[in-house]
Parts: structure tokens; sequence; C-alpha cells
């Protein structure tokens, strides 16, 4: 076995991948230096260096095989942090190169094909619910904060959508889990990496003075229009399950 590791990128995750072909590796697995734990004395350790050109030749090939709507499904993939993930991207790339006139990621009938439609689907689904349940907070600074702790690493797959829709105001949306944003400022949409987690408890210190009001009159608002005879909790939770409340005004 050949274990080959590299350093959590995308890129770095297909310069591996251009790697096993390079250097003609039969039995190998494919991880994260972070999640790395050498439990067999005897593999063999590969170190991968990140390359662009290396993971651009690869993902050419890939887009000429499975198109970018494959190439966006193994994206998924890679976001979901699935343990399995290098590996079902390997297999994926392994099968569209010797079957590059097929749509190899519609053979359900492969194990890890079907498993990677199954990733998909779930992270699309975290993606649309992101999308639909991010609540703005108005800041002093005039910025609207938001905070998000998603099961997939899904902040990529959003960022085009609140860019699109909101345009005209200063954003940041925060992944509690991960620890990394996306910062709006009028014209660029970039990602931040802060050095340590920003602390939750002194952040509403920093809220703008309206911010508490329309808190209040949306939570108002949600109260009055609340029907209690026409209340119905199993269908509710089907499309907002409790994980989601916590970002939802009106559930405060």
């Amino acid at each position: 076995m050949t274990t080959l590791l590299y350093d959590g990128s995308f890129d770095g995750l297909f310069t591996a991948v251009f790697e096993v072909f390079e250097y003609r590796y039969k039995d190998v697995e494919i991880i994260s230096r972070e999640r790395f734990h050498q439990e067999n004395i005897f593999a063999e350790i590969h170190e991968v260096i990140t390359q662009n050109d290396k993971s651009e030749r690869v993902l050419n090939k890939l887009e000429k095989n499975i198109g970018n709507q494959g190439i966006h499904e193994l994206l998924k993939v890679y976001l979901s942090e699935d343990p399995e993930a290098e590996q079902l991207i390997l297999s994926a790339v392994k099968q569209s190169i010797k079957y590059p006139d097929e749509n190899i990621l519609q053979n359900y009938t492969d194990e890890a094909i079907l498993k990677i439609s199954k990733i998909c689907k779930s992270v699309s689904r975290e993606r649309h619910r992101m999308t639909a349940f991010v609540r703005f907070e108005k800041m002093q600074d005039d910025v609207f904060f938001a905070k998000i702790d998603p099961d997939f690493n899904v902040l990529p797959l959003i960022r085009k959508h609140f860019k699109d829709r909101y345009q005209d105001q200063k954003w940041m949306i925060y992944d509690l889990r991960r620890n990394y944003g996306l910062l709006y400022n009028l014209e660029t949409c970039d990602f931040f990496y802060p050095d340590e987690k920003i602390d939750l408890n002194k952040y509403e210190q920093k809220f703008h003075d309206q911010e508490k009001n329309y808190q209040t009159l949306w939570q108002r608002y949600f109260t009055k229009t609340n029907i209690v005879e026409r209340k119905n909790l199993k269908l509710h939770l089907q499309h907002v399950p409790k994980r989601y409340w916590k970002y939802l005004t009106e559930k405060w």
C-alpha cells in the first residue's frame, strides 16, 4: 500500500491524483496530512507537493470526459468531508479515463459512483438550506454578519448566490465549525481565515443600534402570525429541521 499525503486543498488532491498515474501506483490511498494517522508501519509514504499545472492537467482531462457539471459533482464530494472522498474521486477519475465516451457518473451499478451520487444529493440539500435559512445581523460598522454551522463545507457553493443577491450591502458569512468565512465589500467577494475563532459571546456587543429592534419586531410578527390551531410540527420539522432553528431569529 502506498499512501499519498496531500495538503487538503482541491488542487493538492488533484495533484495527488495526477501522481497516482505518473508513478503508476496500483494499491494506493490518498489522504490529507491533517487526517493521517499511520497504522500500517509497512506502508510507503509519498509526500505530495501541490502543483497547479498537474492539477490543471487532470481537470482539463475530466472536463473533456465528464464536463464542467461532472467536475462540479466531484467538488461536492470533496466539500462533503466524507472520509472516503479522496478514494471516490480517484475512482471516478480512473473510470472517466477508462470509459471516456460514457457518462460514468450515471453508472449507478458501480458502488463508488452510487455513493458519489448520494453524497452529492446530501451536499446539494445542505447548500439549499443554507441559502434559505441564513439570517444576517447588522453590525456597528454597517456590515451584515451571518453565522452558519453546516454539516458539509458548503460555503464555496453558496458564494455566488449571496454575491448575486446582496450586491448593494457589505456582508460576512462565517462558518463556525470550520473557522473561515466569506466577506463581500461591494467590490470583491473573498474568503477570509481568522487566526482565532470569532468570540460569539462578544459579537452581540457590536450589533448596530437598530439590530435588536429589528429582531424584536420580527419575533413579534412571527408570534402574531403563528396560528396555533393550524400548527403542524411534523410538517414544520420536515421543511425546517431543528438543527437549522439556531439561524432563525423567530426561533430565539
